[in-house]
Formats: C-alpha cells, sequence, structure tokens
C-alpha cells in the first residue's frame, strides 16, 4: 500500500517552519472535522490523514526520522499511525483544545481595559519644530458616573445566572467530544443584572466630549505618533482606562525642507554676486540674518549656517539651516550690459589663450599652463 507524502497532505514545502506547518493542519482540520461533515466519509479520512501528517511533522524527532528515512523508518521506531478517530483525539487532545474549544473557555467576568482611541492633528511646520501645545476635543466611551462601571443601579446586586449556574459556561455532547461554551444568558459573567443603571442602561458606559491638552515637544515629525494615557475609553468591570494616541501630520514649509534635524532651502543669487562675493539677507524660521557668499561660489555650493536648523527631539542641540546656491541667469539684458559682458569675455584668460593659439604654434610652455589654468 503506497501512503502519501506527509508534506503533500497539508500542502507545505519540506523545508516548512513549525508555524507553516501548525496552520496548514488548522485549516484542514477545521473544514473536514466530523462533527461539521457528518455524512462525508472523504472527509473523515482528510481528518485522519492530516491528523497523523501533523503528529509526525510537528514533533522534531518523528519528522528528522521521515525525512530521512520516510514511513518506514517511522515504523522501524515503532510508529503506526491512527487506527480510528478515538486514537486521534487520546493522542493529540492538546491540539483539539486549542483549535476547537474543547478545554473550556476564559470567563470573561474580570476587570477589562478600556479601548485606546485615535486621534489625527494636523501641525503647522513651524509647530512641529519648535514645539506647540494643543486642545483636542475627544468623544468617548467613559465609565459611567452613576454606576461607576458596575452596570447596576447603586446599592443593587446582581443574580447568579440561572442557565449556567453562576459558571459562566455550558457544555454538550458532540459526537466524541463535550462542547464548552461561554454562557449567551450571561456571557461569561455568571450573573444576571436584575437592575441595569439607569444613567447609562446597563452598559457601565456613558458617551461624553472632553477636552485633552497634548504637549507636542519640538522637533517632531510627519507621521511621529503621540501617547497620552488615561485619555482612551473606560474600562469594564472596574478595569483601566485606554489610552489615547495622537498621530501627527505636519504640513509642507513653503521655503524649507527637512532632513533630518538639517533645513534646506534654495539660495537664488546673482552672476556678480557669486563671482565677486557678497553678503546677502537669508530667511530663517526666527527672523532675517545675513550669510557671506565667498567669492568665486560655484552653482550648488552650499552655505551653512550652525545651529538654526531643528531642534532634536531628545532636547539637546539643533541641526543646521543649509543653503544651497543657485546662480540666476538674467532673461533680459540692457545695451550696456551686454557691452560690458562682451568686454568681460573679450578680456578673459580664455579668449587670449585661444586667440594666441591662432597666430602661432603653441610652444610646451603654453600647453602647459592651459593645463594649469584649467
Amino acid at each position: 500500500m503506497v501512503r502519501k507524502d506527509y508534506y503533500e497532505i497539508l500542502g507545505v514545502a519540506r523545508n516548512a517552519s513549525d508555524a507553516e506547518i501548525k496552520s496548514a493542519y488548522r485549516k484542514i482540520a477545521l473544514a473536514s472535522h466530523p462533527d461539521r461533515n457528518p455524512d462525508d466519509p472523504e472527509a473523515e479520512k482528510r481528518f485522519k490523514e492530516a491528523s497523523e501528517a501533523y503528529q509526525v511533522l510537528s514533533d522534531p524527532e518523528k519528522r528528522r526520522i521521515y525525512d530521512t528515512y520516510g514511513h518506514d523508518g517511522l515504523k522501524g521506531q515503532g510508529y503506526q499511525g491512527f487506527s480510528n478517530f478515538e486514537d486521534i483525539f487520546s493522542s493529540m487532545g492538546g491540539i483539539f483544545e486549542e483549535f476547537f474549544n474543547l478545554g473550556g473557555s476564559r470567563r470573561r467576568s474580570g476587570p477589562r481595559r478600556g479601548t485606546d482611541l485615535r486621534y489625527d492633528l494636523e501641525l503647522d511646520f513651524e509647530e512641529a519644530v519648535f514645539g506647540v501645545t494643543k486642545e483636542v476635543d475627544i468623544e468617548r466611551y467613559a465609565t459611567c458616573k452613576r454606576c461607576q462601571g458596575s452596570r447596576m443601579e447603586p446599592d443593587t446586586e446582581a443574580v447568579s445566572c440561572p442557565t449556567c449556574g453562576g459558571a459562566g459556561q455550558v457544555r454538550r455532547n458532540q459526537g466524541f467530544f463535550t462542547l464548552t461554551t461561554t454562557c449567551p444568558h450571561c456571557r461569561g459573567a455568571g450573573k444576571i443584572i436584575q437592575h441595569p443603571c439607569r444613567e447609562c442602561n446597563g452598559t457601565g458606559k456613558q458617551i461624553e466630549m472632553s477636552q485633552v491638552s497634548v504637549n507636542i515637544p519640538a522637533g517632531v515629525e510627519d507621521g511621529n505618533r503621540l501617547r497620552v494615557a488615561g485619555k482612551g475609553e473606560g474600562g469594564e468591570r472596574g478595569g483601566p482606562v485606554g489610552d489615547l494616541y495622537i498621530f501627527l501630520h505636519v504640513l509642507e514649509h513653503e521655503f524649507f525642507q527637512r532632513r533630518g534635524n538639517d533645513l534646506l532651502a534654495e539660495l537664488p543669487v546673482n552672476f556678480c554676486q557669486a563671482s565677486l562675493g557678497a553678503e546677502v539677507e537669508v530667511p530663517t524660521l526666527e527672523g532675517k540674518t545675513t550669510v557671506r557668499i565667498p567669492k568665486g561660489t560655484q552653482v550648488g555650493q552650499s552655505i551653512k549656517i550652525s545651529g538654526q536648523g531643528v531642534p532634536h527631539i531628545q532636547g539637546y542641540g539643533r541641526g543646521d539651516l543649509i543653503f544651497f546656491v543657485n546662480v540666476a541667469i538674467p532673461k533680459k539684458l540692457n545695451k550696456r550690459q551686454e557691452e560690458l559682458l562682451r568686454e568681460f569675455i573679450a578680456c578673459s584668460p580664455e579668449n587670449g589663450r585661444a586667440a594666441k593659439k591662432g597666430k602661432q604654434k603653441e610652444s610646451w610652455l603654453d600647453r602647459i599652463r592651459d593645463i594649469a589654468l584649467g
């Protein structure tokens, strides 16, 4: 009799991880469980095959033997597989408890933490750089002030659930199993509230609007998230309050760009300023200042003002303000400007060397000088 490959049964690769094997088995077991397919013998067959494959591949030693010697290797170790459904249950009851909730559900009558809330906050560029305090309005479910979250009228008590007898769970037999589920009457609480709080209608919570003050530290960036503890929704049955998470969205600046803690900007200058050097007035986030353009400045050359960038969010120092020079070429020149530029070209060293080359043969000294002068 030819037996199917265990990896093929589960539909996984031979190098599949333990998590992948477990996930594949869970899908097959849930879909082909006999209790869900009472009139389908093929489903029971798939269930048995998958269970046998999982028991081998989930055990490191059995998997090693199977990978090396196949089914025959397992037989040599005394493993014969499953002969009936009872064998499966007795050998794999633990995994069934996890997959099918056979071991009983956890009661939900204890305290539960309140839900966390999200608020999206838009900031101006300067607010993100220097920090700001914002007041935000939050709508949330808070613990009812009348019943303090108990869901009952003050000075009243809950009674034991008649359906589950206070256990919070009910059991029923199905096939070979005893299934334990949450009690549908008390929803796992084990008790029934006969006198719900008239303020919150027995929910233990009330909708309230609250204004929360949020301190935005200097240096935050677009996409940063801030946590405001205890400003989420109220907990249940005495559980703690959730948190409020502020997601920051920073608007772009019309002139500056941010790179880490540095601020970048383009500085347009004219041809004469770049050639002769000059002092020019430039903007910063804190007003205007003056920078020196060195003589012979080239396009793309940077000029840095230290300590005028973005503050470090950890609270020490600031980045730099960096300008990148862009030489603005005039589109229109008057007659006198054109004359001056022609004179400039005529007296430039490059023009003189070109004229000289046209008159006589260039000497080796001229060639060296041309190389040195570029």
